[in-house]
């Protein structure tokens, strides 16, 4: 949690928030999206088979109607036909018609496996990515517009697939087959009003819809940010509360929802202009299709089949053209989302680990700051030249006034920040030198303000240590002074407790966190100002059970109440980044200097006014 006065990252900093746009091209997107699909490359070719099979019957259909006209065309023998050629027609004409619903289905049945897998994979990467990367990034994400970029990116996996090999390739393959039978059987003039129409109706729609493109973008962007304030308001429900902001809240979600009503109006007024122009390029290919048919069967070239199977072959190839604007517009908007996805993907990690980096040895459990020096921003340094060491199993405390750098020790020691000069060791170890996996595992913390997850009572303890039987549960909250608590709720430890922990008092969280700390049972604790939001009796009654968490481990206490840290080993105070005064508590009082003038005036303000 930031302290006031205590300098955070800059949002123009290299560790920003990712930009919403990146410069990779849309074949440079399916370039990327190619090895997760690789992975099913035999469901893909039998998947394709399916389709090709699928197409064949469906062209066949147009073929078997004009043989069934032809047939029934009125000839001598006419009742003869009636009562044999009809039939076997009849037959095929249902086979192809099944075999074309058939084959679909087995397609999809097969691909469905590796259009989910996909999915599924760059899903749970981009969620793994996101966890590794700094703490500078996740303080300057906005949570709404992040999550509805990863929602839309997997949605746009699954269209970008489905679209492509469900509605691109067969419309191909049907167009080729089509094209080559009417210029086997027929003049090429029909390929030529075909071709021309063709390519005239895909120039359209590609050019309007890439023109359309950017109108769909900001929509995009104002539905995210429209998302981020919704979700914002919401987390912060109890502060709009407090100022009675409600109306003010829903002013600027109103503001945010009246920009992406604009943005969708003129997108539609587009779309509208796109699909009429499209209309209007089909209705002229059909007539001049049709027109060519009909004079050929007034000129004896062509009988009443061939026109039926033209009228049949223009159908079918439209339909699916009928959608092209809206399956290329899908297709573009997926590879849109899909390179937002990416980009979450792609995002630079500022802390990682060094190149064959060993799980840290943990025999020692000695911490030591030596020479740290770290700022968030280069112009205003946060640490400098910060030396101190906890010996195993001792407990030192940073003292100081807001702002002084106390909690950035604990977020350089978590390895959410790099030090930039000077290193940090756990048993001699340089954490940079080690896995961040290890480094965390050893270390504990209780924080100020401790946030838990909207699950039950059990779950949020146990989170210290996932897979923890129910009695190892209820055996830490014992020794975190909870278990009467909870087990006097109705639900016991199946109590629900609200997001981020608000049905909980202070000090019920307080208490959640360090059973949940407890249980994890590192060798080195923090305490990061762990009750400094509680009140005096609380603050009485919880440290004992802090003083049981840091019994035997390595503890760095940070605080701004002086009472909480009389035992310690050591106290440090810190200054403007700098150790101004190190020693006990006693030794520091016989100082006469900061340390004693804070201890007096908490003191003073401690003592109740006659």
């Amino acid at each position: 949690m930031r302290r006031s006065g205590e300098a955070l990252p800059s949002s123009h900093t290299a560790g920003g928030h990712p930009p919403a746009r990146s410069d990779r091209s849309d074949w440079a997107t399916l370039r990327r999206l190619f090895p997760y699909l690789w992975q099913y490359k035999w469901r893909v070719a039998a998947a394709l088979a399916f389709m090709v099979g699928a197409k064949v019957a469906n062209v066949g259909v147009p073929v078997l109607l004009k043989n069934l006209v032809d047939t029934m065309t009125p000839k001598p023998d006419m009742a003869q036909a009636l009562l044999i050629v009809p039939i076997g027609l009849l037959l095929a004409y249902g086979l192809l018609r099944f075999s074309t619903s058939l084959f679909g289905e087995l397609r999809e049945l097969i691909f469905a496996k590796a259009t989910e897998g996909t999915a599924r994979q760059i899903a749970l990467e981009v969620f793994r990515h996101l966890h590794s990367l700094s703490l500078r990034f996740h303080l300057e994400r906005q949570t709404g517009g992040m999550t509805r970029d990863i929602e839309r990116g997997t949605r746009g996996v699954h269209s970008l697939i489905s679209m492509s090999l469900y509605s691109i390739v067969p419309t191909i393959i049907e167009l080729v087959l089509v094209l080559t039978i009417l210029g086997v059987k027929f003049d090429s003039l029909f390929v030529w009003i075909t071709a021309a129409a063709l390519v005239l109706y895909i120039v359209f729609t590609v050019t309007v819809t890439e023109w359309r493109t950017q109108f769909r973008k900001t929509m995009n962007e104002l539905d995210s940010v429209a998302q981020s304030r919704a979700v914002d308001s919401l987390l912060n429900y109890e502060t709009v509360k407090y100022f009675n902001n409600e109306e003010f809240e829903a002013g600027r979600y109103d503001a945010s929802l009246d920009r992406y009503r604009k943005a969708a109006i003129k997108s539609q007024r587009t779309l509208s202009m796109l699909n009429t122009g499209q209309q209007a390029l089909i209705a002229i290919s059909l007539v001049l299709m049709l027109w060519r048919a009909t004079s050929g069967v007034v000129d004896g070239r062509m009988t009443l089949g061939d026109l039926v199977m033209v009228n049949a072959f223009m159908i079918q190839l439209y339909i699916p053209l009928n959608f092209l604007g809206v399956i290329y517009r899908e297709i573009k908007q997926s590879l849109t989302d899909l390179d937002k996805m990416f980009v979450l993907m792609e995002k630079e990690r500022e802390v990682r680990d060094a190149p064959g980096s060993q799980p840290l040895a943990g025999a020692d459990a000695t911490v030591r700051f030596e020479d740290v020096s770290f700022a968030y921003e280069p112009a205003r340094p946060i640490l400098k030249h910060v030396s101190f060491e906890i010996p195993a199993g001792k407990t030192v405390a940073v003292v100081g006034p807001s702002g002084s750098g106390k909690s950035t020790l604990a977020r350089l020691l978590y390895r959410f920040y790099d030090v930039q000069q000077g290193r940090i060791t756990i048993g001699g170890e340089d954490i940079r030198e080690v896995t961040q996996s290890s480094v965390r595992h050893a270390i504990g913390i209780v924080p100020q303000d401790t946030v838990l997850f909207n699950d039950t009572v059990e779950y949020n303890i146990a989170y210290g240590r996932p897979g923890a039987t129910r009695e190892e549960v209820e055996a830490a909250a014992r020794a975190a002074r909870i278990h009467d608590f909870i087990v006097a709720t109705p639900k016991g430890y199946d109590t629900t407790v609200g997001e981020r922990g608000l049905k909980l008092s202070g000090g019920e969280k307080q208490r959640v966190a360090i059973a949940r700390t407890l249980l994890k049972n590192p060798p080195i604790v923090i305490f990061d100002e762990a009750t400094s939001a509680l009140d005096s009796a609380n603050e009485r009654a919880i440290q004992s059970e802090l003083k049981s968490a840091a019994q035997d481990k390595t503890t760095l206490v940070i605080a701004h109440r002086l009472s909480t840290v009389v035992d310690a080993h050591e106290i440090l105070v810190l200054e403007s980044g700098v150790i101004v005064e190190r020693g006990t508590h006693a030794q520091l009082l016989a100082k006469q200097g900061r340390y004693a003038q804070m201890w007096a005036l908490q003191k003073s303000e401690a003592t109740p006014l006659m």
